[in-house]
């Protein structure tokens, strides 16, 4: 009895429920959705812009549209789904077909999106159509909206393309600046809440969004402008000179404020453009590499470059990789063995630690026999009786060699690391590399890797890692944290942050600091410098020159050339490196591939920069000056042309001595262990 009572009970209840569905559920549906509160959707943040030290903007978010399609509002009506769709199809290209394919599958929809990112004045004329104040205004135009958002764009193009990076399709950084300062680019997303109100009306709640910050950069866009041509100029004069190829593999600039840590210009080569990430011409001629990231060689250790051939057969995989090689800032992200510009960095450390006073002497026989080697010179026949600031002038390995010896293993690794080799700088910028395990510590150097290490081989650095340290070995032994940004500005154009130099430690003392840059001096102006091609014309400058085989080196074909320098002289304000990775030349050991680049960079930097003339000018220089600024952004006057006394011609140079690696048919130390290939 009880169970036919419960069951009467259900039987009753489920015929008022069906009652209930059939005669009154749009009236409930109603009453329970006035009572609920729902997200409606996200309303898109302007991402900050990015502009330089001042104010030419590098990257800034352009608003757009998404065009979306009400289907359940287009067919209230037969006479709405005709005129909308013609509208649609002139206004915008839309494919006719396709759309009524999918409102005749999807009748209840209310978001559709028709098509992605459109300008504003490519809506302005539907909008029109769609006012009911316009002449143009036709009432049968149903469903359609448009959706705000935004569009990253970069409108200097590739100008400092590696530095700035780029962002993905959802908004978020990839490399660079926008990477790094991501959360301080991106802003705060706003809502608009969407509910039915007591009139059964839908009704709407907004919380705007805020834009994001813009970031003030130290990069000036005129400077960057100078390195990158520069660069370019050198890539497209030796393109396939030895083999069908691009200029060199790599080529990297920066030029650094030593008394602020400051970057003024970063360029890597080849370059590409954020607007346009996978644009395919960049990569033809690179290097090829494997899933791995590392370069592809054949059986003859030759390497493979990219054609179009091999692009167009890539799998999806491998072909992001070769993109990913080239959206890396080699400034930052790759690292190499430095070669003889971290001589200054052996003496400096000498001095510094009692080990020598300067005034010592060496005779250099063109080799060296260390441990279980004969480690050459670059100059076999040796340079003889060779002091301390001698060399550094002619760049001795064998000096060198000697100076190591006498500080020791574990002298020489403390300084290894005050120069923050091994070490990361913690520039502001995404993707620097980790060389901690690419040098040795004091527990793994054997005699014939100090020996090596004294002249820059067998261990990996990064090029802001070296020329931050330099920067220290030149302004009186301060070591600035090297920063791309120097302050975050509001939307509002309220100062959220300044980022001001920073001091991190004191390599060397000024003592120290004077007398390695009198040394480096004599690179460039010494009647025996490495470095003579490196002076631009009217100024006295210093700095050093690298050379360094790359692995295999039982090839001695591939080779990494530098030029480490700063200006003025006798007062460094600026300190540039210049880094040519493999040439595409028959004979690379030759650091005038990079002293050239440096010259005809500083020819233009220093008198932007209002840096005035140290040196008269030579008729030929003056001749050659005038030439340059016929297509270059020297934007001074030549001081006037003195009386013929003043002007008198000095007389060519002798031939510059050319700096060469340790090899000669013997075997060096980082030969005895494995070393990592360099690789974008």
């Amino acid at each position: 009895m009880v169970f036919l009572i419960v069951l009467a009970v259900f039987v009753v209840l489920g015929m008022r429920l069906y009652l209930i569905v059939r005669d009154n559920s749009e009236s409930y549906k109603r009453q329970v959705l006035s009572q609920q509160q729902y997200d409606s959707r996200t309303l898109a943040a302007r991402r900050g812009r990015i502009v330089d030290a001042n104010g030419t903007v590098f990257a800034l978010s352009e608003r757009v549209y998404n065009i979306i399609l009400d289907t359940k509002a287009v067919l209230e009506k037969d006479s709405y789904l005709g005129p909308t769709m013609a509208a649609l199809v002139s206004k915008f290209g839309i494919d006719e077909e396709t759309v009524l394919t999918y409102i005749n599958t999807h009748q209840g929809s209310r978001y559709y999106v028709l098509k992605r990112t459109v300008p504003y004045e490519q809506i302005t004329a539907f909008r029109d159509l769609m006012d009911e104040e316009s002449e143009n205004y036709n009432e049968n135009i149903r469903g359609v909206w448009f959706e705000e958002g935004y569009r990253r764009a970069y409108p200097n193009g590739s100008l400092a393309g590696s530095v700035i990076g780029f962002t993905t399709s959802d908004g978020n950084g990839l490399y660079g600046v926008e990477e790094y300062y991501n959360d301080v680019l991106s802003g705060t997303p706003g809502r608009e809440y969407g509910y039915l109100g007591d009139d059964a009306n839908p009704q709407y709640t907004v919380i705007p969004a805020s834009a994001g910050n813009t970031v003030v950069l130290t990069i000036d866009s005129n400077i960057q402008a100078m390195v990158e041509r520069n660069i370019r100029e050198f890539a497209e004069a030796h393109e396939n000179v030895a083999r069908r190829a691009d200029g060199a593999h790599n080529i990297g600039c920066i030029i650094q404020n030593v008394n602020t840590g400051e970057i003024l210009a970063m360029a890597s080569y080849p370059d590409y453009s954020p607007a346009d990430t996978q644009n395919r011409t960049p990569l033809l001629g690179r290097p090829m590499v494997d899933e791995q990231g590392n370069y592809v060689r054949d059986a003859a250790n030759e390497y493979t470059y990219l054609t179009e051939e091999l692009l167009d057969g890539m799998e999806y995989d491998l072909l992001m990789q070769q993109y990913n090689a080239l959206w890396r800032n080699f400034c930052v992200s790759d690292t190499y063995e430095p070669g003889s510009v971290v001589k200054p960095f052996t003496v400096a450390a000498a001095i510094e630690s009692g080990a020598i006073v300067g005034n010592e002497w060496y005779q250099c026989n063109g080799q060296l026999h260390v441990g279980d080697y004969d480690i050459a010179c670059h100059n076999t026949a040796g340079h003889g009786p060779v002091s301390v600031q001698r060399g550094i002038e002619v760049s001795c390995n064998v000096a060198m060699m000697h100076i190591g010896a006498s500080m020791g293993i574990s002298d020489f690794s403390k300084y290894q690391n005050v120069f923050n080799f091994g070490l990361r700088t913690g520039i502001d910028l995404a993707g620097e590399a980790r060389t901690q395990d690419l040098v040795f510590g004091a527990d793994q150097m054997g005699e014939t890797e100090l020996a090596t290490y004294t002249f820059g081989q067998g261990f990996n650095v990064t090029m802001i890692e070296t020329i931050s340290a330099f920067s220290s070995l030149v302004n009186g032994g301060y070591y600035y944290e090297p920063h791309v940004v120097k302050r975050v500005v509001s939307d509002s154009g309220a100062t959220v942050k300044n980022i001001e130099p920073r001091v991190l430690k004191q390599t060397v003392s000024a003592t120290t600091s004077d007398i390695i840059r009198n040394y480096c001096n004599t690179v460039v102006s010494g009647q025996e410098g490495s470095g003579k091609s490196a002076r631009p014309a009217g100024y006295r400058i210093g700095g050093k020159t690298g050379t360094a085989e790359t692995l295999p080196r039982t090839q001695k074909k591939w080779f990494v050339v530098s030029f480490m320098g700063y200006a003025p002289a006798d007062n460094p304000q600026i300190a540039i490196y210049v880094v040519v990775d493999r040439p595409n030349a028959a004979e690379q050991d030759s650091s005038r591939y990079a002293t050239g680049i440096v010259k005809n960079i500083l020819t233009e930097v220093l008198p932007y920069l209002g840096i005035p003339m140290t040196e008269e000018l030579t008729t030929e220089e003056r001749e050659e000056l005038h030439k340059m600024r016929e297509h270059t952004y020297m934007l001074y006057d030549l001081p006037e042309e003195e009386s013929e006394e003043g002007t008198e011609e000095t007389e060519p140079s002798e031939e510059e001595p050319q700096e060469d690696v340790p090899e000669g048919g013997r075997t060096t130390a980082s030969e005895t262990r494995e070393e990592p290939e360099q690789t974008p």
